[in-house]
């Protein structure tokens, strides 16, 4: 019996990132595109369903890849050689084009609600797949999101940082998906307001760009008409790292080594980090 030719290692993280990304962002996407164009639950629901979504989509790729989920995580790993460089740009593609797919789902599986709710296609709901500075309507700027996405990813990466150190007493392993879903909505909760919390430039990208190759000429700009599609990406990649060097910075270079610590589990464990 011949045997089966092996798949190369990256392609199977490259496909485990991309289906993690899908996941989440139907949940994602799907839920506001419930709220905007059918008036079915409200912000709580969002921020619930992107966390719930975030959980789900960890499960689905953590064993193969690490479920990263997000270009903001994959660079702060580099960064801090926690992660190899040559696999960056395969994986950000693999989570951008996961997010597109799962946003051109919604769009055609929330075709006739969207018609209805904005015949136009415009900034009305455009929210829907991409994110805005002030949610859309209250006084924020592009440099009033610029900071809220630097911050709200720098909270991310620290908590997902200290979720995840082994050295740490981190959750068992089937908790940390859980958890780290819990962070995304707590993050929604309380730092929702100045630019939506897309803390994650694939999954406002992906759909972004979606969104404009269905009909939604807007997309690239704000309500103000500020070119505004840079802000979720930019923000993030920068804020990432950030988090990531301060967990290190105030927590992690206090912490003994894993195997001087009783409280850490003595049998490996995978990793999980996303967002």
């Amino acid at each position: 019996m011949a045997e089966r030719p092996r798949i190369p290692a990256l392609a199977g993280e490259l496909a485990a990132e991309f289906a993690g990304t899908l996941i989440l962002i139907l949940f994602g996407v799907g839920v506001v595109a419930q709220v905007a164009g059918a008036d079915i639950g409200d912000h709580d629901s969002i921020a619930w369903a992107w966390g719930i979504g975030v959980t789900l989509g960890v499960y689905v790729a953590a064993r193969i890849s690490g479920a990263h989920l997000n270009p903001a995580v994959t660079v702060a790993l580099a960064v801090f050689r926690e992660f190899a460089w040559r696999k960056t740009v395969p994986y950000i593609a693999a989570q951008t084009a996961g997010a597109f797919l799962a946003a051109l789902i919604v769009r055609w599986n929330y075709s006739e609600v969207l018609a209805k709710a904005d015949p136009g296609h415009t900034i009305k709901t455009q929210g829907v797949f991409s994110t805005l500075p002030g949610n859309g309507t209250l006084p924020v700027g592009t440099w009033g999101a610029f900071r809220d996405q630097v911050i709200g990813t720098a909270i991310l990466l620290f908590v997902i940082k200290a979720l995840t150190d082994a050295r740490n007493a981190p959750p068992l392993a089937n908790l940390a998906p859980f958890l780290i879903g819990l962070l995304v909505v707590a993050i929604g909760m309380s730092f929702g307001t100045d630019a939506g919390y897309a803390i994650n430039p694939a999954r406002d990208f992906g759909p972004r760009l979606a969104s404009f190759l269905t009909g939604y000429d807007t997309a690239w700009r704000d309500q103000h008409g500020n070119l505004y599609f840079w802000v979720p990406i930019v923000g993030p990649l920068i804020g990432g790292p950030l988090g990531a060097g301060l967990y290190k910075l105030l927590v992690g270079r206090f912490l003994p080594p894993a195997d001087e610590s009783p409280s850490v589990p003595t049998e490996p464990e995978p990793e999980y980090e996303t967002a």
